[in-house]
């Protein structure tokens, strides 16, 4: 066990409560609290590791083909294919969402299926991958793959939410930041939602604070305030933490005191981070209320040269090819919504309104109609809620399906959007937004897009909490945009359309 409080000076420093007034000797296991990274490499090496060996052990058991010494290095197309099949289908079903791995129905009832799928698609493609003609060889390959997945998915949902796993944070600062991270850290914001932080590993086990008003004893958000900043090191070290955390969003408030502990800290080993970042490293969110005027935490992380001329050049070629792609599916779809609209809610078939782009320059977004003709002809603009009675018949089942974005595939090519990015805003929206939210007018700084990592992590929103949160998605698309997320947000994008889980 791993203790969440320090012992009373007169205990020993490797002891740890149990109950009031009782102590054991502590059994300290370093080097097992995982970060969420950590996390994710642990499942999809293991899930790699497992699909191959079901794979290996049915062609073994029915054919003589990898008896011979050498021929797994031979065959190494078969696994480099079983390795991509996987890594795309496990996005589709969101395999590696930690929350949903933390949990052993939920992670089986994602990750079975996958395997499943998996083991059925690549018994179709030729050439890179063995012919599994015999269909006892191809049943047993599936049976196998499925049985080892469910096997480890409910061993890592008991095993790895243990205290020996857990990744233990000291935060020095116990004031708005630091109450705001152990909030998000214990609960969720809604019965409905899970927890994003759930499967993380991530604990706050103790606040290190200097303000008089919040002295050692006490508690913030459940978390017990163990000291002030001169003890930081030693208890770091007594409570054998993984990271030092700083919750101070405002920096030129530190004291040297306070510095210098963080400095001690790391010069000891101890991996210093703050708040923003563990924020944005934990959840994919760049915490706007919290990173003061650090323009670096919202601006690209560091000038990536021709890397980024390369990315943005790939990029540009990808949106002409979609949106190519996607004139064909808009000629195939537009007599038929245009049918059942007529049928449904007589009225134009498409809808252009004004949207604000890249630096801030407006133009007609082009949609296909899901609402009544004269929607806002009473309010005005405003944002569309769940089960919004302005949607037509037909346009509850384009949102859903998110086929209503498709005319957009004329403004990609146009090239006043991206097939991935931000989504554009309306402008009354947006002098709105920006007079209330640090930071809202960043998203501007690359091209809106079709779809974006705000729709395929948060969804919609009409209030302007949601646009807070999605902006925090959105910022973090700024600061990390490249080919990995691009086609994470593609895969995901299409697990959404799939799953009709739009509004």
């Amino acid at each position: 066990m791993i203790t969440d409080s320090i012992p009373p000076p007169s205990s020993s420093p490797d002891a740890e409560p149990v109950a009031p007034g009782r102590w054991i000797p502590r059994v300290t296991l370093p080097g097992l609290g995982l970060r969420a990274s950590e996390r994710r490499l642990l499942l999809g090496l293991v899930d790699y590791g497992l699909l191959a060996a079901a794979l290996i052990l049915a062609v073994k058991s029915r054919t003589p083909w990898l008896d011979a010494p050498g021929t797994l290095w031979a065959n190494w197309r078969w696994f480099v294919t079983l390795a991509v099949l996987w890594w795309i289908i496990a996005q589709l079903f969101e395999v590696y969402d930690l929350a949903r791995a933390a949990s052993a129905p939920n992670s089986i009832l994602a990750a079975a299926p996958a395997a499943a799928l998996t083991a059925l698609l690549y018994q179709w493609i030729p050439v890179v991958t063995p012919s599994l003609e015999s269909r006892k060889l191809s049943l047993l390959f599936g049976l196998l793959a499925v049985g080892l997945i469910t096997l480890w998915r409910g061993l890592y949902a008991v095993l790895f939410v243990q205290p020996a796993f857990e990744h233990r944070l000291l935060v020095l600062g116990a004031g708005w930041a630091g109450r705001s991270l152990a909030e998000a850290l214990s609960h969720s914001t809604d019965d409905r939602t899970p927890n994003p932080y759930r499967g993380t590993g991530a604990r706050i086990i103790g606040f290190v604070d200097d303000a008089a008003e919040i002295g050692a004893g006490q508690t913030v958000a459940g978390v017990p305030v163990l000291g002030t900043s001169d003890k930081l090191s030693r208890l770091a070290h007594e409570l054998a933490v993984d990271e030092v955390v700083l919750a101070i969003t405002h920096r030129n408030g530190i004291s040297d005191a306070a510095f210098a502990a963080l400095l001690a800290c790391r010069e000891q080993g101890f991996r210093v981070t703050t708040m923003p970042s563990l924020y944005e490293r934990l959840l994919g969110r760049v915490p706007v209320e919290h990173v003061g005027r650090n323009l670096n935490a919202v601006l690209p992380i560091d000038d990536r040269g021709a890397t980024e001329r390369l990315f943005q050049a790939f990029k540009r070629l990808g949106d002409l090819f979609a949106g190519l792609m996607g004139l064909v599916l808009l000629a195939l779809t537009a007599p038929f919504v245009a049918l059942t609209n007529a049928l449904s809610s007589p009225g134009p078939l498409f809808y252009r309104q004004t949207r604000v782009g890249r630096a801030g320059h407006p133009f007609q977004v082009i949609k296909y109609r899901t609402m009544r003709p004269d929607a806002e002809a009473d309010t005005g603009a405003v944002w569309a809620g769940k089960d919004d009675q302005r949607v037509t018949p037909t346009g509850r089942w384009l949102r859903k399906s998110r086929l209503d974005e498709l005319p957009q595939v004329l403004n990609v090519l146009r090239g006043e959007m991206s097939l991935i990015g931000p989504r554009p805003e309306r402008p009354e929206f947006v002098d709105q937004l920006a007079a209330v939210i640090p930071f809202y007018r960043a998203r501007h700084a690359v091209k809106p897009g079709i779809t974006g990592w705000a729709q395929v992590r948060f969804g919609y929103g009409s209030t302007i909490d949601d646009a807070r949160t999605k902006l925090e998605y959105d910022l973090y698309y700024v600061r990390h945009a490249g080919f990995y997320l691009d086609t994470m947000i593609a895969l995901k994008t299409a697990a959404v359309m799939l799953k009709l889980q739009g509004k």
